[in-house]
C-alpha cells in the first residue's frame, strides 16, 4: 500500500483531498466505487470489513492469471484500489467503541446498508455526530432513508427498474436492463458529490450532515426527457431501439465490419455529411434542406436513412473514422477489446494498472482529471486486514495491550 513508508501517519501527503479521512463500511459496487473516486482524489479511505464476512468482492471474477494457488479478483481490485484495510466487528460493544475512536478522527463515515441497520448498531448519524460534530455521514442505499419503501432490500437492478430505465430501454418489443450496473455506478457518483459538497460546509462551519443517496434516485435522474414530456404531454416513453425519439440521423448504422453511431443530424453536420461522402444530389435535396425537415419520420425513411445506410455500408469502421474525422459526430461502435485497444484512452490514463496480493490488473481509470493529478496509476487494492497495525497502532495509537486483547476477542 502506498501508506507503509511512513507507518506513523497513514494520511495521504498528495491529491486534492489530502488529509481528508473516509472511513468505508461499503460493499460490493455502489459504496466501493464512491470511495473508490474520492481515494484516487487523495482521501485516506479505510476500508472496514467483518474479520468473518470481508466484502463479498474478494471472491469474484475475474481472477489473476499470475495467481495460481488462490484466486485474486480483479473485481475487488478494481473499485478498492488505493485504500487501506482493516478488520473490525461493529456488533461487538469493544468493536463500536473502536469505531467511534476513528470517527472523532475521521471527515467521513460511508456506508450503503439498507436504512435502519447503523442505528440499530448504535451507530446512526445521531451518535456518530455526537463523537465528532463536523462529521459528514454518507448513506447509499436502494430507495433512500426515507420514504414508504425504505426497508426494501434492492440490487442495481431493481434501481434500473423502479426508475424507470427499463421501460425505456431496448427494442420496442420489450423492456432491457442496461448492460451495466447503472443503478450502482451512478448512486456512487452522486453519492460522491454530495459527500464533497458535505465536506465543503463542514470545513467553512464545522457542521457535518448526512448525505442521503438512493439507487432509484440516481436512475431517475438519468432519464433524459421521460419525466417531463410524461408532465407535459401525457406520453409515456417506451423502448426506441438505437435511435432517438425525434433527433434523426442519430443511431445505429452498419458497416463493412460492424457498427457505427451517426449524428449528423443539425443543418452544419448533415452539409458535411454530405460532402464527406461526395452525395451533392442529397445535400441539395429541398426535402432534407433543414433539421425540423429531416426530423419527419415520412422524410427520415424516404430519404435519409438510406442514405446514411449506403454511405456507411460501403466503408469499415477505420475507414468511416478516417475519412470523417472531426467534420461530424462519427463512432464506431466498439468491442470492449477495442476499447482496451483505444490509444486515445490510453493517453487519458483510462486504462491503469492495478496490484492486488501478487496479482496485476488492467482496470478503467478515473474520468476526473485535475491538472494537479489524482492517485489511480500505479495503485494497489488492500489484503484482508492488512492494514490493522497501521491504523489501529499507529494512527489511533492503541497500546500493546489493548491491541492484542482486541485480536484474541477477534474484534479486529
Amino acid at each position: 500500500m502506498p501508506f507503509q513508508d511512513n507507518p506513523q501517519d497513514i494520511l495521504r501527503a498528495r491529491g486534492a483531498l489530502r488529509g481528508v479521512v473516509v472511513l468505508d463500511l461499503t460493499r460490493v459496487v455502489a459504496g466501493p466505487y464512491c470511495a473508490m473516486v474520492l481515494a484516487d482524489l487523495g482521501a485516506t479511505v479505510i476500508k472496514i470489513e467483518h474479520p468473518g464476512d470481508p466484502d463479498l468482492t474478494r471472491e469474484c471474477p475475474p481472477f489473476s492469471r499470475q495467481q495460481s494457488r488462490q484466486q485474486v479478483s480483479g473485481f475487488f481490485a478494481q473499485y478498492n484500489r488505493n485504500k487501506l484495510a482493516v478488520k473490525l466487528d461493529l456488533k461487538h460493544a469493544e468493536g463500536r467503541r473502536l469505531f467511534l475512536d476513528m470517527v472523532a478522527r475521521a471527515q467521513v463515515v460511508m456506508e450503503n446498508f439498507r436504512p435502519g441497520t447503523m442505528d440499530r448498531l448504535g451507530l446512526g448519524y445521531e451518535v456518530l455526530k455526537q463523537h465528532n460534530p463536523a462529521i459528514v455521514h454518507t448513506a447509499i442505499s436502494g430507495f433512500g432513508q426515507r420514504g414508504p419503501n425504505r426497508s426494501r432490500p434492492a440490487y442495481d437492478s431493481t434501481a434500473q427498474a423502479t426508475g424507470g430505465l427499463w421501460s425505456m430501454n431496448g427494442l420496442q418489443e420489450e423492456p432491457m436492463r442496461v448492460g451495466t450496473v447503472l443503478g450502482d455506478l451512478s448512486a456512487g457518483l452522486f453519492a460522491a458529490i454530495g459527500t464533497l459538497a458535505a465536506l465543503r460546509e463542514a470545513e467553512k462551519s464545522g457542521q457535518g450532515q448526512r448525505v442521503d443517496v438512493s439507487q432509484q434516485d440516481a436512475i431517475v435522474s438519468l432519464t433524459e426527457n421521460a419525466i417531463v414530456t410524461y408532465t407535459e404531454t401525457g406520453e409515456v416513453t417506451v423502448p426506441s431501439g438505437n435511435g432517438h425519439p425525434f433527433v434523426k440521423p442519430y443511431g445505429r448504422y452498419r458497416c463493412k465490419d460492424g457498427y457505427v453511431f451517426c449524428g449528423a443530424y443539425t443543418d452544419k453536420f448533415w452539409r458535411e455529411a454530405c460532402r464527406t461522402f461526395g452525395d451533392s444530389e442529397m445535400e441539395n435535396d429541398p426535402e432534407t434542406a433543414t433539421m425540423a425537415q429531416r426530423f419527419s419520420q415520412d422524410v427520415y425513411e424516404r430519404k435519409v436513412d438510406p442514405a446514411v445506410r449506403r454511405w456507411c455500408g460501403r466503408h469499415t469502421k477505420a475507414e468511416l473514422e478516417e475519412m470523417v474525422g472531426d467534420r461530424f459526430p462519427l463512432s464506431p461502435i466498439k468491442g470492449i477489446d477495442e476499447v482496451v485497444a483505444d490509444p486515445h484512452l490510453r493517453a487519458r490514463d483510462m486504462l491503469v494498472e492495478v496490484g492486488y496480493e501478487g496479482g496485476r490488473f488492467l482496470v478503467f481509470g478515473n474520468p476526473v482529471k485535475l491538472s494537479l493529478g489524482t492517485l489511480e496509476r500505479d495503485a494497489r487494492a488492500p489484503g484482508a486486514g492488512q492494514d490493522n497495525e497501521a491504523v489501529y497502532r499507529r494512527w489511533l495509537g492503541l497500546d500493546d495491550d489493548r491491541y492484542r486483547a482486541l485480536e484474541g476477542l477477534g474484534v479486529i
